[in-house]
């Protein structure tokens, strides 16, 4: 996909990889708007990308993802000022080793990277639509869970950090290829992809310091994202720059039917 002067929406971009790769889309001549829930980390990871090149637009847009009611904000922030988005890319993502609730009752962890991501999605798909051939990135993980419990979501039966991860990183996965077969025949394309194991703030806080790359390390997301081989590719999981096997669970579309209706229910948002 030729980049120059579209739009680009890189949520969690504040740090790590989403920072990086909307510096990187940047200089590919993109439009980028960049999210996070601080302020001034935003205008600092703005005033960084101008920094780069004088001519590049960058654009920021506050929203906390552990409230669905600023997640349903920041979409309305971003239609009031675009009627067009090229590229979304739901990057954004925690792992907290704490079991918290979060602001609608959710279990943190899965609020963040599931919930808010299936809402955000639902709420720009119009634009995303306007804007054909378009496209959907999900950042998921190797890490992610190969099973499900629905009667554990929320951890009612002990919480564990890393299982809240693993599980929330699954539901990315059921929601790419649920949404990708929902999305054929409308020009936008929807995968996902394992970043690769990258030293950022997420990784740290989870696995302790030390190991993995740098978090310049954008160029399976960048890929993903932009590359023209990819054109008509869809519902697919991407590691190391080529597509491969997902958990089998991924594949039970029972199993993705389901996720998808407690997320409609969850959210209030019914797909199109």
């Amino acid at each position: 996909m030729e980049m120059m002067n579209k739009k680009v929406l890189i949520t969690g971009a504040t740090d790590g990889i989403g920072r990086q790769t909307a510096l990187d889309l940047a200089g590919m001549g993109a439009h980028v708007l960049i999210h996070g829930r601080d302020p001034k980390r935003l205008k600092a990871a703005a005033q960084e990308i101008k920094r780069s090149e004088a001519s590049v637009k960058v654009e920021i847009f506050v929203g906390d993802f552990s409230s669905l009611d600023q997640v349903r904000q920041l979409a309305r922030d971003i239609k009031g000022k675009h009627d067009r988005l090229d590229v979304l890319i739901n990057n954004a993502g925690i792992l907290d080793n704490r079991q918290r609730t979060s602001e609608d009752g959710y279990e943190m962890t899965f609020a963040v990277n599931h919930l808010a991501t299936f809402l955000l999605t639902g709420l720009l798909l119009e634009l995303l639509k306007k804007s054909a051939p378009s496209r959907i990135v999900n950042v998921t993980s190797m890490m992610h869970s190969h099973s499900i419990d629905f009667e554990n979501l929320q951890g009612e039966r002990g919480y564990d950090g890393h299982e809240a991860y693993g599980l929330s990183k699954l539901c990315n996965v059921l929601f790419t290829y649920e949404l990708a077969e929902r999305l054929k025949g409308t020009g936008v394309t929807v995968n996902c992809l394992h970043p690769g194991v990258i030293n950022t703030k997420l990784f740290r806080g989870g696995w302790g310091g030390g190991g993995g790359g740098g978090s310049h390390r954008s160029e399976n997301l960048l890929y993903v994202a932009t590359d023209k081989a990819l054109a008509d590719v869809t519902g697919k999981y991407f590691m190391n720059i080529r597509e491969t096997r997902s958990a089998d669970i991924t594949y039970e579309p029972v199993i993705r039917e389901k996720l998808w209706r407690m997320s409609e229910e969850m959210t209030g948002i019914q797909y199109k």
